[in-house]
Formats: structure tokens, C-alpha cells, sequence
């Protein structure tokens, strides 16, 4: 049995006990259970978020560093890297568009605080807690807060978006230094990453534990409502990917097919691959099958040998849509709606982890990923580990978007390069 299915038995078990032990037990039983499971639950919480900042350091130095020498310089791989970082853009303000929406039609079913662990802020009617705005943000405070007077100052308070912002800078100014110069920094924050993974690696060795625990905690306030309340979180993020998927495929009618026979044609051709990757959820398992879609496409060897490689590495276009998501939907749990300048924030924020977090487990990603965001938009993160938990559906349509988009870029790129190099000189 993998982890990852350990950690949603932790999660189930924790509901179940939790709501059950009311009903069967004394007032003093479930008041003893939750003074014990609430500070091993926060405990294990803590643990987590110990090796966040040092981690993204790590993932996001080596990502920029290691992104652009993969690059290379060429024009068809500049060319895929501008058309990577305006899709990953296209995600993110897909998610900031539906998902608001989407809720406000379909709220969370039960008192957002019981999940949350806040107090009753809903009415009654059982819907989620009542949304708030968040008060208005100086522009210009807001620009100062991006970059850091003192970088340690900012780690020390956990501010990520300044963190984010340092890093990126510093891993592009690396990047232009002589390689016998690069390398040790490199090295550094290659070795800075590969110890947090050992360290996060240690900590979830009791992750079942630790989210039993928090469950149980919900459990104890909520009660069986809270298992509706992640139904729902469930399928709020599989339905933003899926429009997010279909958007790809209008994309390709605009930009990369010829008319509906070619996107006809383009979905037969990504089959195999999309079949690969709800099987295995793995993009990289996948590129096989991309290649012969390209090749059933007719796409050009000089672009598809280029981009599909370089987009399976570092183009994940579900993580700026699937994070965002999930930090609406803890706002919308909390009672909190961001304003501009925090959905801002949120949106380079995610943009950053796209970029650094790739190639490692979907447990580690989604907390690597999450917490930046929420943290520039300034929303709790308490209940993410909950929702780490349920990732099992929704990674896998993480990974069937991301290869749908992978191929879909590749078909675009080479029929606009394909255009340009085919155009009368004057």
C-alpha cells in the first residue's frame, strides 16, 4: 500500500472516529480525545511547515537555474518557453475567473469553522461561512512588500511572496555567471533541497498519524458533514480542471488545428497519452505515447523532439489552475475573499512553484505549491494537510491536463513557427 493511499485511510478513519465517538461515548471521552488529537494533529502540522521555506529556496533556485539550461538559447526552445509561461498564465487567471463563481452558485455545504477549526461565523443555513472581502491594500505598500530589505527579516516571518521574489532574482543573476562559478551555488541549493526532501520524507513517515489526528479533530466538531464538505472540495477541483482542459482544446481550434477536423484529430492523436497518464500519473511515463501523437499529427521532428522533452520537464499547465483552486477554496471555507493585489500576489506566487516544483511527489508538491499561494493571499493554511489528503482524484486530472496541454502547446508551436518560416521574404 503506498503513502499516499495511507494518508487518505488516516483521513477516513479520522472522520469516521471523530463523528462516531459522540454518539457512543460520554461528553469527557470525546473532550479527552480531542485535547490529544488536536495538539499531535498541530504538532505534525508544525513539522510540515518547518521545511517549507528552505524547500522552496531549494526548488526554486535549482528550477530557474536548471530551466534555462534546458532551454538552451534556440528559437524553437525560446519559442516553447514564451508559449509554456502564457498558458501557465491562462491557468492561473482561469481558476481566479471560474472558481469565485462556481462557488458563489455552489457553496460548501456545511459551517466552514467546524472544518477550518475557527468559530461559527455561517448562518443558519448551513451553507459555507458568509464571504468577506478583504479590506483594501495600498498599491504602493503592496509593491514594497515584493521585495525584501532583509531577506532573514522575511524568512524569519514566513513571508513567502518577498522569498519568492529574492530567489527567482538570485537564481537569474546566477544563471548569468561562468560555470565554474555557478556550480557551487548550484550545488548548495541542490544539496539545500535534496536535505528538506530527506527531512519532509521523515516527516511523512507518520503523515497517516498525523492526519488521523486532524481528522479527528474535525471529526469531533463537524461530524459526518465532513466528509460532504470535501466531496465538495473534490469536485470543485476536478471541475476547474476539466474547463481548464477543454479550454486547451479551444486553444488548439484557435491557434493549432484546422478547423474541428483537425481538433478531431488532435484528440485521437492524444488519446494514448491521456490513457498513459490516468493510469499512471505520470507526465513523464506519457511521453512516449506524445511522441507518436506527434508523429500522427505530422508535426515537425525539429519541434516536437524539442518541445515535448522541455514541456514534460518544467510546463505543468494544471499547477497555477489546481493550487489556486485549492487556496479559493480554503478563502471560501475561511470567509475570506482576496482582493486584487492578493490574487496578484497568489498568481506569481504559483507561477514560481509551476516552475520549481516538477518532478517530485504529489504530496510534497501540493504543500510546496499551496502554501506560498495562500500565504500571499493571505489565507490560513491550517486546513491544507486535510486537503493533501483527498489529492488522489484530482492529481490524476492534474496529470491528464498536463499532457493534453503538453501536446497541444507542441501542435501550436509548430504550425505558427511553420507559418513564419513559410512566409515570402520582402
Amino acid at each position: 500500500m503506498n503513502l499516499t493511499t495511507k494518508i487518505f485511510l488516516g483521513l477516513v478513519a479520522g472522520l469516521a472516529v471523530g463523528a462516531i465517538l459522540p454518539e457512543i461515548g460520554s461528553v469527557s471521552l470525546s473532550s479527552g480525545a480531542l485535547a490529544i488529537a488536536e495538539p499531535l494533529g498541530n504538532l505534525w502540522l508544525q513539522a510540515l511547515q518547518m521545511t517549507i521555506i528552505p524547500l522552496i529556496a531549494g526548488l526554486l533556485f535549482t528550477g530557474i537555474v536548471e530551466s534555462a539550461g534546458i532551454a538552451g538559447g534556440g528559437r524553437v526552445a525560446g519559442a516553447a518557453l514564451l508559449g509554456f509561461l502564457l498558458l501557465l498564465l491562462v491557468s492561473a487567471l482561469w481558476a481566479i475567473v471560474f472558481v469565485p463563481q462556481l462557488l458563489a452558485v455552489w457553496p460548501a455545504p456545511i459551517d466552514a469553522a467546524a472544518l477550518t477549526g475557527g468559530t461559527s461565523a455561517a448562518s443558519g443555513s448551513g451553507g459555507a461561512a458568509p464571504v468577506v472581502a478583504a479590506g483594501p491594500i495600498d498599491p504602493g505598500e503592496w509593491l514594497l512588500s515584493l521585495v525584501p530589505a532583509n531577506v532573514f527579516k522575511s524568512m524569519a516571518a514566513g513571508d513567502m511572496l518577498p522569498i519568492v521574489v529574492f530567489v527567482s532574482a538570485f537564481a537569474l543573476a546566477a544563471g548569468r555567471l561562468p560555470a565554474r562559478q555557478q556550480a557551487p551555488l548550484v550545488g548548495l541549493f541542490g544539496a539545500l533541497k535534496d536535505a528538506m526532501l530527506v527531512l519532509v520524507g521523515w516527516v511523512f513517515v507518520v503523515a497517516p498519524l498525523g492526519v488521523f489526528a486532524l481528522a479527528l479533530t474535525v471529526g469531533l466538531k463537524a461530524g459526518v458533514e465532513a466528509f460532504g464538505v470535501l466531496a465538495h472540495y473534490v469536485a470543485v477541483l476536478v471541475l476547474v480542471q476539466v474547463t481548464l482542459i477543454l479550454l486547451v482544446y479551444l486553444l488548439m481550434a484557435l491557434f493549432g488545428a484546422k478547423g474541428v477536423a483537425g481538433v478531431v484529430d488532435f484528440a485521437r492523436a492524444v488519446l494514448p497519452a491521456q490513457a498513459v497518464a490516468l493510469s499512471t500519473q505520470s507526465s513523464i511515463a506519457s511521453l512516449p505515447a506524445m511522441v507518436q501523437g506527434a508523429e500522427a499529427l505530422a508535426l515537425p521532428e525539429a519541434v516536437s523532439r524539442v518541445v515535448l522533452p522541455l514541456a514534460v520537464s518544467i510546463f505543468r499547465i494544471t499547477s497555477p489552475c489546481a493550487n489556486i483552486a485549492v487556496v479559493l477554496y480554503v478563502g471560501h471555507l475561511n470567509g475570506i475573499a482576496p482582493g486584487a493585489l492578493a490574487l496578484a500576489a497568489g498568481v506569481l506566487a504559483a507561477l514560481a512553484a509551476a516552475v520549481s516544483t516538477g518532478g517530485l511527489p504529489g504530496s510534497i508538491t501540493f504543500l510546496a505549491a499551496t502554501v506560498p499561494i495562500a500565504n500571499a493571499m493571505g489565507i490560513p493554511v491550517a486546513v491544507l494537510p486535510l486537503l493533501l489528503a483527498v489529492e488522489l482524484l484530482p492529481d490524476i486530472f492534474r496529470t491528464l491536463g498536463n499532457v493534453t496541454a503538453d501536446l497541444a502547446v507542441t501542435s501550436i508551436l509548430s504550425r505558427r513557427l511553420n507559418l513564419e518560416s513559410s512566409t515570402p521574404q520582402g
